[in-house]
């Protein structure tokens, strides 16, 4: 008897994604603002360590760069958390 009821609760939802379309768009372009957020506080850096370079204290690495990485953060939290558009309810 259990064996049956998990065969037909497993067939329901064979083939099915757990996010919708618009959740995976959100995730991507959040995933984008993470990877350029981390580009952007790349460098900066000298092979010299008797050298001081100021680049690393430029506005793009401080401010710009980590401000990025927190929206691509909290458009993932966003993607997770928006319910599923079904087809079914659109209909």
């Amino acid at each position: 008897m259990g064996e049956q009821k998990r065969k037909e609760i497993g067939s329901e939802n064979k083939g099915e994604f757990i996010f919708g379309k618009r959740n995976y768009k959100f995730m991507f372009i959040g995933l984008a603002f993470i990877v350029i957020g981390f580009i952007l506080m790349s460098g900066g850096g000298n092979d010299d360590p008797t050298v001081f370079n100021e680049d690393i204290f430029h506005w793009r690495r401080i401010r710009l760069a980590p401000a990025l990485v927190l929206i691509g953060f909290g458009m993932q939290i966003y993607a997770i958390l928006t319910r599923k558009e079904d087809s079914d309810s659109k209909k």
